[in-house]
């Protein structure tokens, strides 16, 4: 490849609209990802019990339930990036995502009582109930972002 046809490649299109997209790409990603790391820090930090503790130890059951804790919180984020237009856009509603997956999330927790006892005995069926209702309500506030 020539230098003419190196200097035509790079002033294509196609490579101008990556070089200005690709850096507003990895801020988007950026947001996102801190936004995800600061909604799975809040929930382990005000759950009944300690999951990174249990999974530290071995706990599968605690390994499922904060892993549906991730999936959960990363569903509607994933979809408030998708519609959002603007780092701000993103940052206001990945927060107010991240504030009703928690809220939803708490509310599971007090409705499937017994759960964090037997989740703390490495009971991975009811973590699997756990996950599955916290992805439901994942999935329903994700849909709630579409309008």
């Amino acid at each position: 490849m020539d230098s003419s046809s190196l200097s035509t490649l790079l002033e294509s299109a196609e490579v101008q609209a990556f070089a200005t997209g690709f850096p507003t790409t990895l801020a988007h990603l950026g947001v996102t990802l801190a936004l995800l790391a600061v909604g799975a820090i809040l929930y382990a930090l005000f759950t009944p019990w300690k999951e990174i503790a249990l999974i530290r130890e071995g706990n599968a059951a605690a390994a499922v339930a904060f892993s549906g804790v991730l999936i959960g919180l990363a569903i509607p984020l994933a979809v408030s990036l998708s519609v959002s237009t603007s780092l701000k856009d993103i940052a206001l509603w990945g927060a107010a995502t991240v504030v009703l997956q928690l809220l939803a999330f708490r509310i599971v927790d007090l409705l499937l009582t017994g759960l964090p006892q037997r989740i703390r005995e490495g009971e991975v069926a009811a973590a699997v109930l756990l996950v599955g209702a916290k992805l439901s309500t994942a999935l329903i506030l994700a849909a709630a972002l579409t309008g």
